[in-house]
C-alpha cells in the first residue's frame, strides 16, 4: 500500500495535504532509506519522492525545525543528504534535478532556524519584561490615580469648610497680594461676588492706604503688603485690628490673623487672611471707656475729698478719740484708698485705649524701684507667710524711664506674686544686666549683643496659671481661673496696667508658668549703656 501511494508521484501540495502536523525528526530519512532497501521503488523514482517528501515537509511547517537543537537538525539534514547522494548516482536527469532543488536549502535551512531560535528566544524575553514593565506602570497609574482622588476629596473638603464659614472672611492670596480665594463671609463683608475678585483684585484693595504707607518697600514684599504679612513672616502668624473698606466704602474694623500659606512641596505660595468683624465690639468697648472715665472722674472727686477729711480728723490732736472710733476711721480711710487707687486704675486705662497716655522719662535706677517694691510688699509678704527676697547688683542699672510708671508696674508685679503664692512660699526678686539680639533673645551682661537692657524677673511658687489662659492674662479685667478658684481678691486690672506701661518704654513683659509650680514674669527694659 506504501509503494503504491508513494509511486503515484504525487506533487508537493499532495503530501502537505498528507503529512499533517509537525514532521518528526528522522522521518524523511528511514522513508527514503526504505524505500532504497526494499526496492519498492525504482531508484530514479527515489529522487522524486524524496523530492516531493522535503518540499511537503517544508511546506507543513518550520516550527519544529526552528524549536530543534542544532544535533536535531543535522540529524535530520546529514543522512537526509546522504541517502539523495545514493539515489543521484541512479537516477535520472529529472529526478535529479527535482532532489538537489529540494536539499539545496537544507543546511541553510539549519543556521536559519538557529537564528530564528535565538531570536524568538529574545522576543520572549522581552516580551516578559514588557509585561512586568506595564504592570508596573498599571500599578503606578492606579496609585497616582487614587493619590489624585484623595487630593481632590481633601480639596473638596476644604472648600466646603471654607465656604461653610459665613461670619468670618477668609481671603487667600499669591505671595504678591493677589487674591485666590473668597468665602462667603468675605462676600458679606465686603459686599463683592467671588466672581468679580479672585484674580481680579489684590487684598490691598480693601485696606486704607494710609495704615500701610510707613512699611513700603521693605523686605522684597510689595510696599503696602509687607505691612500687612511682616509680623506673620517673622513669627509665623499675628493678629491685630486692620481697617477694612468695603464696596459699599464703608469702612470696618476688622480683628484679621495673618498666616503664610505653602503649596504641597512645602514652598512659599501666599497668605492666608482671616477676618473677623470687630466693629461694632469696638465700638462698645470705646463707649465702655469713656463710662469708665467719666465714672473714674466722678468718683475720684469725692473720694479725695474723704480721704482728706479723714486725715484730718486722725491727725487732729484737739480731737479726742476712743480707740474704737480711731480703729474704725482707719478702717474707712484703708478702704477709701483703696478705692481711689482702682479708681485711678480705671482712669489710667481708659487713657491707654485712647491714646492719651504720656510718661515723663529721665534716668532711673531699676534697683532702686525694686527695692521700694520690695518694702511696699514686705508687710503684706511677712502677713501671709511669704518669704520675699531681692538679688541685684551692688552698683544699679539705670534706665531711662517715667519713675512713677516703672514704680506702679513693678509694685504690680510684686504684689500680684504675693497674692497669689500660698504661705510657706517664696517670691524673688532679680534684677540683672543683659544683652538682647535681634530676634529678642537676651544674654548676660557678659556676652555682649545689639541692645543693652535691664531685666527684672519676678518669680514666685505659687498657684500658677493654666497654659490655655496666659494668652488672655493682659487682657482687662480677665482674671485666670486658679485665681477665682482660691478667692484671690482683685478686678484684673493689674497685668494690663503694667503691659501697657513696659510697651510705653519700649520693653517687653514675659511670663514662665506652670499650674500648681508658680509664674515668672520677665520685664525687660532699654538700659542706659
Amino acid at each position: 500500500m506504501t509503494a503504491a501511494v508513494l509511486d503515484r508521484g504525487r506533487p508537493a501540495a499532495s503530501w502537505r495535504a498528507t503529512l499533517r502536523g509537525p514532521v518528526p525528526a528522522t522521518l524523511l530519512t528511514v522513508v527514503a532509506v526504505a524505500l532504497l532497501a526494499t526496492g519498492v521503488l525504482p531508484v530514479v523514482r527515489t529522487g522524486a519522492v524524496l523530492a516531493g517528501l522535503v518540499a511537503a515537509a517544508l511546506a507543513v511547517g518550520t516550527d519544529w525545525l526552528t524549536r530543534a537543537s542544532t544535533s536535531t537538525v543535522r540529524a535530520v539534514v546529514v543522512p537526509l543528504a546522504g541517502t539523495a547522494s545514493v539515489a543521484l548516482l541512479h537516477a535520472g536527469t529529472e529526478s535529479s534535478a527535482l532532489l538537489l532543488l529540494a536539499l539545496a536549502p537544507a543546511s541553510a535551512l539549519a543556521g536559519t532556524a538557529q537564528r530564528l531560535g535565538r531570536q524568538a528566544r529574545v522576543i520572549d524575553r522581552l516580551q516578559a519584561e514588557q509585561a512586568v514593565l506595564l504592570e508596573q506602570v498599571q500599578s503606578r497609574a492606579d496609585e497616582l490615580d487614587q493619590a489624585s482622588r484623595i487630593l481632590a476629596a481633601r480639596a473638596q473638603t476644604m472648600t466646603s469648610v471654607i465656604d461653610a464659614v459665613t461670619e468670618q472672611s477668609i481671603i487667600g492670596t499669591d505671595p504678591d497680594g493677589t487674591i485666590r480665594v473668597w468665602n462667603p463671609g468675605a462676600e458679606k463683608l465686603l459686599g463683592l461676588p467671588r466672581a468679580d475678585v479672585v484674580r481680579q483684585r489684590s487684598i490691598l484693595d480693601f485696606h486704607l492706604p494710609e495704615e500701610l504707607e510707613d512699611a513700603a518697600g521693605n523686605g522684597g514684599t510689595p510696599g503696602g503688603l509687607y505691612a500687612l504679612v511682616q509680623t506673620a513672616q517673622e513669627h509665623g502668624s499675628d493678629v491685630r485690628d486692620w481697617t477694612y473698606v468695603g464696596a459699599d466704602g464703608r469702612q470696618r474694623t476688622v480683628s484679621v490673623a495673618v498666616t503664610p500659606r505653602t503649596d504641597d512641596r512645602g514652598v512659599h505660595a501666599g497668605w492666608n487672611f482671616v477676618g473677623t468683624d470687630m466693629t461694632e465690639i469696638r465700638a462698645t468697648e470705646r463707649m465702655k471707656d469713656q463710662f469708665v472715665s467719666l465714672i473714674s472722674h466722678e468718683l475720684r472727686t469725692p473720694l479725695t475729698s474723704i480721704l482728706g477729711y479723714l486725715e484730718l480728723v486722725l491727725d487732729d490732736d484737739d480731737q479726742t478719740l476712743t480707740d474704737e472710733q480711731r480703729q474704725y476711721l482707719t478702717t474707712v480711710e484703708r478702704n477709701a484708698d483703696r478705692l481711689l487707687r482702682l479708681v485711678g486704675d480705671l482712669l489710667f486705662t481708659a487713657r491707654v485705649e485712647a491714646g492719651q497716655f504720656t510718661l515723663q522719662p529721665e534716668d532711673v535706677d531699676l534697683v532702686g524701684i525694686v527695692q521700694a517694691a520690695e518694702e511696699t510688699a514686705r508687710v503684706a509678704a511677712t502677713n501671709a507667710g511669704v518669704q520675699l527676697r531681692v538679688e541685684a547688683p551692688a552698683g544699679g542699672l539705670v534706665v531711662a524711664g517715667d519713675p512713677v510708671r516703672l514704680g506702679q508696674a513693678c509694685d504690680n508685679l510684686v504684689s500680684n506674686a504675693v497674692k497669689f503664692t500660698p504661705a510657706g512660699g517664696q517670691v524673688t526678686l532679680t534684677v540683672a544686666a543683659g544683652w538682647q539680639s535681634e530676634d529678642g533673645a537676651v544674654t548676660p551682661a557678659e556676652r555682649p549683643g545689639t541692645v543693652p537692657v535691664a531685666q527684672l524677673a519676678v518669680r514666685d511658687t505659687g498657684i500658677g496659671i493654666p497654659n490655655d489662659e496666659q494668652g488672655k492674662l493682659f487682657t482687662r479685667f480677665f482674671r485666670a481661673s486658679t485665681a477665682q478658684r482660691n478667692a484671690v481678691p482683685g478686678v484684673g486690672l493689674g497685668l494690663s496696667i503694667t503691659k501697657a506701661i513696659t510697651t510705653a518704654h519700649g520693653g517687653t513683659l514675659d511670663l514662665v508658668s506652670v499650674e500648681g509650680e508658680g509664674t515668672t514674669f520677665t520685664l525687660t527694659l532699654p538700659r542706659t549703656a
